[in-house]
C-alpha cells in the first residue's frame, strides 16, 4: 500500500470499480488489454473485464482483437456525441458562435505563421526540418492543429443543430 501513489486509496474509496475502469478505459489514446487497465483502475482483471464488457455493449468503448487478445479503446462516436452534449452543456448559441470564431483566428494564425493550409502540410514541413526542437515544435503543432480542426467541425454541427440538441431550447411544436 505504501508503493501506491497519493490520492490512490482516496480514489479508490469514493470511487466504484466500474467508474475507475470507465475513467482508465475512456482515457486511453489507443487500444489497450485488459491487464493494463485492471492495472490502472486498481481493479483485478476480472472485475475490469467484466466492466469493460458492459462498457462495450453500453457502446461507450469499443473492443478490437489484436493477435488474440481483447483490446479495448474509447468508441469515437460516443466520445463525438459526448464532446457535443458538453459544448451545448456549456455554452448558448452565441457563446458557440464565438467559440467558433476563436477556434477559425487560432487556425489562421497558424496557416500564416506557417505558410500551410493544413495539419498534413505542416507534418510534411517537419519531416523536411534539420533541427530537432523545430521539428518536435512544428509537429505538436500540426497535432494542435489536427485536434482543433475536430473540435471546430463538433462546435459547427452543435450550432447547426443547436435548437435540436439543447437542453435549454424549447420543444418543437409537433
Amino acid at each position: 500500500m505504501d508503493d501506491e501513489a497519493p490520492g490512490v486509496e482516496a480514489w479508490k474509496k469514493q470511487t466504484s470499480a466500474f467508474d475507475r475502469v470507465r475513467s482508465v478505459a475512456g482515457a486511453v489514446s489507443g487500444p489497450q488489454p485488459v491487464s493494463y487497465i485492471a492495472t490502472e483502475a486498481h481493479v483485478a482483471e476480472n472485475t475490469a473485464r467484466s466492466h469493460l464488457e458492459r462498457l462495450v455493449e453500453m457502446n461507450v468503448l469499443m473492443k478490437r482483437d489484436i493477435g488474440g487478445a481483447a483490446m479495448y479503446e474509447p468508441d469515437p462516436l460516443h466520445t463525438r456525441v459526448q464532446t457535443l452534449r458538453d459544448l451545448l452543456d456549456e455554452y448558448d448559441h452565441d457563446g458557440l458562435l464565438q467559440l467558433k470564431a476563436e477556434l477559425q483566428e487560432q487556425v489562421e494564425t497558424w496557416a500564416r505563421e506557417y505558410g500551410v493550409e493544413s495539419p498534413e502540410a505542416l507534418r510534411r514541413r517537419a519531416a523536411e526540418s534539420a533541427d530537432a526542437a523545430e521539428t518536435r515544435e512544428i509537429r505538436e503543432t500540426a497535432n494542435d492543429w489536427a485536434l482543433l480542426l475536430y473540435r471546430l467541425d463538433i462546435v459547427e454541427q452543435a450550432i447547426e443543430n443547436y435548437t435540436a440538441y439543447s437542453r435549454d431550447s424549447p420543444a418543437p411544436a409537433g
